[in-house]
């Protein structure tokens, strides 16, 4: 088993660490084998409440696919029915709970793919964000040409992904890719803090949350408010949201359970 990504689970949150420092986090075959393992074991397990993103190293988040892997493909047909599915970048969608990116220095092409599937993005000051694929000869195929037109818009999707540019920190947070930005020296410890602030709610209320959003942006209003009704009516009668109900009353800290 390859330890390219490795994951620690500490008080609620699992750091999930793209772990090939020395390539820049680069994405390999050990990488896109453990990602959906990896993900799966933090859905499964009750402990986990937010998941977290990160690369190791002083230099990158994650600089994109492995160059060092790059071979003519045998058949076309195949190959383009491997990437529709694309199953190891998906897996940061079909995880219910809150995922967050924690990004630092590069992340480029697929490593911005990744950040773009996480609901929330956390930037240090030194990060640089750019999708090089056109001047390489093909294309953000990852979902990063999906996924940036979402979080972005038309026009600023196909600036970034046409042009091939890189924008700094700054100009990530100023166009909406990226949420939160914090010096580079203090990004663990505001990840940590945000992850922990997170952990501390009601899990079912966090994942039923999330669905909301996540499905309903794909809706018309119509059918997104009654997909929000609906949620909405699963939390109703749940022994966290009446927890903390009493905990307000009885003026102490809430327990919940995630029943």
């Amino acid at each position: 088993m390859s330890d390219d990504v490795v994951m620690q689970v500490m008080e609620g949150v699992a750091w999930v660490t793209l772990n090939r420092p020395d390539s820049m986090n680069a994405i390999n075959n050990g990488v896109r084998e453990a990602i959906p393992r990896l993900l799966d074991q933090a859905q499964a397990d009750d402990a986990v409440r937010v998941v977290v993103v990160q690369g190791a190293g002083p230099k990158a988040f994650c600089t994109g696919a492995d160059i060092r892997e790059f071979n003519p493909v045998a058949s076309l047909a195949l190959d383009r029915q491997r990437r529709v599915h694309a199953n190891w970048i998906n897996a940061f969608e079909r995880v219910r709970k809150p995922v967050i990116a924690s990004i630092h220095g590069y992340c480029l092409g697929g490593g911005l793919e990744i950040a773009l599937c996480c609901d929330i993005r956390i930037a240090a000051d030194n990060a640089v964000f750019g999708f090089p694929e056109t001047g390489l000869g093909f294309l953000p195929g990852a979902g990063g040409t999906q996924r940036a037109s979402r979080v972005l818009g038309l026009g600023l999707a196909l600036d970034l992904v046409l042009s091939g540019e890189r924008i700094d920190a700054s100009q990530a947070q100023r166009i909406g890719l990226i949420s939160r930005l914090c010096e580079a020296s203090a990004l663990r410890e505001q990840t940590a803090a945000l992850a922990a602030k997170m952990a501390a709610k009601p899990p079912l209320a966090m994942q039923l949350a999330k669905e909301a959003v996540r499905q309903g942006h794909d809706m018309n209003l119509a059918n997104g408010i009654r997909l929000e009704a609906d949620l909405q009516t699963h939390l109703l009668n749940t022994q966290d949201r009446l927890e903390a109900a009493a905990a307000f009353r009885e003026k102490r800290p809430p327990k919940f359970t995630g029943q």
